[in-house]
């Protein structure tokens, strides 16, 4: 009776005490890409280290352009770590028998606060609040950064229920009294269809994409079958007069939802089943022993084979020289699929797992890649869903090699604690790093760095960093921003 206590305590712990360090870490990598990508100086790097379709010096779109580049895979990456985080955050409280009312409707309030935060930053940056910026400007950004702290964290236990809704209540009543009455520069006003794009995608992300997994959580099959059926109202979409397009062109509230948004449906569900993957890796683990010599040679080799497969495929697909690359992909993939074949144990099955889905989607992808006319981030392609889901699977093998099997706990500290914390990170660089440079009077010495590509690539590294750092102290303290 003790030892089967005992077994059910350690699976309990497995999922709801220990973190998946290479969760955090993919989830830091995507966040803190998306940051440097969004500083360092335009117009002088290559084209790679852009959006392909936005290409040097003068970054106008062109849909013409086919390829991706690593800026591209930022997006992707992100969306595949928070459908990963679903079977650890929706599969417990479905667990804790909330039955699906209670998860469905804890879905729609966290999506809500991801529309509020949305509209909320994207109205009080600094360069939205006046043009060109002013002191006045930079001190409101700050003060509305500020405010996103008791909007967003959780209260301390100490306080009473009482106290910490009306905190809650005076913060999101703050910031939308803010919002209404603040005179915006030229002819801007407050409208609720204003908002930050990524985080809008994200909050439908966070109704529908947990709406799959909740409806589905113990038939993952059942899950990749919704992806035919929203690819089905794609097409039909382009039907005059067709029930599908109406469908795809309904929306009750536009400046919220579209059936367009619904195409990254095509990342996140994948990403649920890595989530499930690494579950079941951390239950078996906390639970079996296991002789980790004996899979030191298969890790480092699975380290390889996920950074080569990434690289390879980011510059065939840039370069456009596609034969070769699925060429030389399906050979590594083969390879690598022919070394875990006998593997049982408990890393190797979660890489086998990991590879073998990824290899799918990747090879997908690729074989998508014609449609469309090509792989494209804008507008996006069927192509593009595909191989940045399987990059993604075959990434998180390497975050698994480095953060869970070796433990080179130091070395990426600063990507699991960031992305613990992916919110304040985001909105870090705009609303605080760049105020307080732009007051500070430092700021304007950053054109020093737009000489030389070189040195626009340093200081998006100089701002990334300054935005890690005030990350990675918040989360120290566990000031973490949830919805």
């Amino acid at each position: 009776m003790t030892t089967d206590t005992n077994k059910m305590m350690i699976l309990k712990s497995s999922t709801t005490g220990r973190r998946a360090s290479a969760l955090d870490a993919l989830r830091g990598y995507a966040i803190l890409t998306m940051v440097l990508s969004g500083t360092i100086a335009f117009g002088i790097l290559p084209g790679w280290m852009y959006h392909a379709q936005v290409p040097p010096p003068a970054h106008q779109f062109d849909p013409t352009i086919f390829g991706i580049t690593w800026v591209d895979l930022v997006f992707p990456f992100f969306l595949f770590a928070m459908g990963a985080a679903f079977p650890f955050s929706i599969g417990k409280r479905l667990n804790e028998k909330w039955g699906i009312y209670k998860a469905v409707l804890n879905a729609f309030v966290r999506g809500a606060q991801l529309v509020f935060f949305a509209i909320y930053i994207q109205h009080l940056y600094p360069w939205v609040i006046s043009d060109p910026q002013n002191l006045k400007a930079w001190l409101i950004t700050l003060f509305a950064f500020a405010l996103l702290f008791p909007m967003f964290m959780r209260m301390p236990e100490k306080f009473s229920m009482s106290l910490r809704i009306a905190v809650k209540v005076a913060a999101y009543g703050t910031g939308i009294i803010l919002l209404l009455t603040l005179n915006y520069s030229g002819t801007r006003e407050f409208s609720m269809a204003f908002s930050n794009i990524i985080i809008l995608v994200l909050a439908n992300m966070a109704i529908f994409g947990a709406l799959a997994y909740i409806l589905t959580a113990k038939n993952r099959f059942a899950r990749l079958a919704i992806l035919p059926l929203i690819m089905a109202v794609f097409l039909g979409s382009n039907t005059d007069g067709s029930w599908t397009q109406r469908l795809y062109n309904f929306s009750p509230v536009p400046w919220m939802y579209k059936f367009y948004y619904l195409k990254y449906l095509f990342i996140i569900i994948p990403g649920t089943i890595a989530g499930e993957y690494l579950m079941e890796w951390m239950k078996t683990s906390l639970t079996t022993e296991t002789n980790k010599e004996s899979e030191k040679s298969l890790a480092w080799l699975m380290l390889a084979l996920s950074v080569f497969l990434v690289i390879l495929n980011l510059y065939g697909l840039y370069s456009r020289n596609l034969e070769i690359n699925i060429f030389l992909t399906s050979g590594l993939l083969c390879a690598g699929l022919f070394i875990l074949r006998k593997e049982k144990t408990q890393n190797a099955l979660l890489w086998k797992n990991l590879f073998t889905a990824g290899a799918y989607f990747l090879i997908l992808g690729l074989f998508f890649e014609a449609y469309e006319g090509g792989i494209r981030k804008d507008q996006s392609t069927y192509s593009y869903y595909f191989v940045s889901s399987g990059l993604a699977f075959i990434s998180l093998i390497f975050f698994s090699v480095v953060c869970d099997f070796f433990e080179w706990t130091k070395s990426t500290r600063f990507l699991v604690m960031t992305g613990q914390n992916p919110m304040i990170a985001y909105v870090g660089s705009s609303m605080l790093i760049m105020p307080v440079l732009s007051i500070s009077g430092i700021a304007p010495y950053l054109s020093v760095f737009n000489a030389n590509p070189w040195m626009g690539f340093l200081k998006g590294l100089i701002i990334t960093a300054l935005v890690t750092l005030v990350t990675m102290f918040f989360t120290r303290i566990k000031w973490f921003w949830k919805t």
